[in-house]
């Protein structure tokens, strides 16, 4: 399992978290299609959404 952190790019954990879709839909975060998704980590993500990275975190490593 790869590990996520703040500065793994957003379409990267879409690749390798099946359940990053979901996880980021409930916290409003569209990066499904966001253009930035290429370039834009998990922590800035979230600050752009106003959603606590740590709590995020926890979700995309859960098991």
């Amino acid at each position: 399992m790869h590990l996520i952190t703040k500065d793994t790019p957003v379409l990267e954990v879409l690749h390798i978290s099946p359940k990053a879709r979901k996880i980021f839909a409930d916290y409003g975060m569209n990066c499904i299609g966001c253009m930035g998704s290429a370039t834009e980590t998990v922590d800035s993500a979230a600050r752009a959404h106003a959603v606590n990275v740590e709590e995020l975190l926890k979700l995309l490593n859960a098991e």
